[in-house]
């Protein structure tokens, strides 16, 4: 019997080391060899090694589209968390019954299609959208306000996409809480937002750290939100690598930004992760 889960356990191994080394190692293997050669309008690559794709990307243009991209990764994680943190303690408040249909309900969005519901979001926001008609049916604006096709746009996309991904690892956090840590703060004199601030806001902080890591780097790679709603001057890193793949065909200098977003979001994961390694050991 032991021999039989010994070989079941070398074969899970085997399968799992093929897998990544099929699917993780070898495309990514590609990518870093394909962003060193050099751009070729016939074959698209040829056999000549530069680092000129590297240094393409100190040029001001791709410079600022970086920059951008990490600025709206920011704010859509700050608005995710300000947003989902309420929600996350509100929903542990609840009866269990209504907590697993409002988790339902939260994750029901999922069995659709993104794109699709972008496309439902640009209707609601559009000059012409319900947003708009119900402002100027109350008369709060005289004119319909312009959002689509603005930073403003593309912030609403992200975090209308990736919300759930803050609130389910900070709910779940929440719910793994001690109930007698709050009886003894209450014991000791501790009022409600005593108790928040010393003792729940701490003790989540890994959920949030994790919350953190999956929407601040899903930021940075949903290019077609940033297609759909802020069109062609809020550009994504993600909308740069699309283009040079599909349109341009500079398949060089598309891996060579694809491998400095990984580099990017590598250190952004590997930095919350220290912070949240170096909080476990404390």
């Amino acid at each position: 019997m032991r021999i039989n889960s010994k070989k079941f356990q070398n074969i899970i191994i085997i399968w799992l080391f093929s897998w990544l080394l099929l699917f993780v190692f070898l495309p990514n293997l590609i990518i870093i060899i394909t962003s060193f050669l050099t751009h070729d309008d016939k074959n698209l690559i040829k056999i000549i090694f530069t680092l000129n794709n590297y240094k393409r990307l100190f040029n001001s243009l791709y410079a600022n589209v970086i920059l951008n991209s990490i600025n709206i990764a920011i704010i859509t994680t700050l608005f995710c968390l300000i947003i989902s943190y309420p929600l996350a303690l509100l929903l542990t408040q609840i009866s269990i019954k209504l907590q697993s249909l409002m988790l339902f309900l939260l994750i029901l969005p999922f069995c659709t299609n993104s794109l699709i519901r972008i496309y439902g979001l640009r209707f609601f926001l559009s000059a012409r959208g319900f947003l708009n008609n119900f402002l100027l049916y109350i008369k709060l604006i005289d004119k319909p306000i312009q959002i689509l096709y603005t930073q403003k746009a593309v912030i609403i996309g992200l975090v209308y996409i990736l919300l759930p991904f803050m609130v389910i690892p900070i709910y779940s956090s929440i719910q793994k809480l001690d109930k007698y840590y709050f009886e003894a703060a209450k014991d000791l004199g501790a009022n409600k937002f005593q108790i928040f601030l010393r003792i729940t806001v701490p003790l989540t902080k890994q959920g949030v750290i994790a919350g953190c890591i999956l929407v601040s780097i899903s930021a940075m790679g949903l290019f077609y939100i940033a297609d759909l709603m802020g069109g062609a001057k809020n550009l994504l890193i993600g909308n740069i690598i699309k283009n040079q793949f599909l349109y341009l065909r500079d398949w060089p200098f598309g891996s060579a930004i694809s491998i400095t977003l990984t580099i990017l979001i590598s250190g952004i994961a590997f930095l919350l992760s220290y912070y949240q390694l170096d909080d476990y050991k404390a």
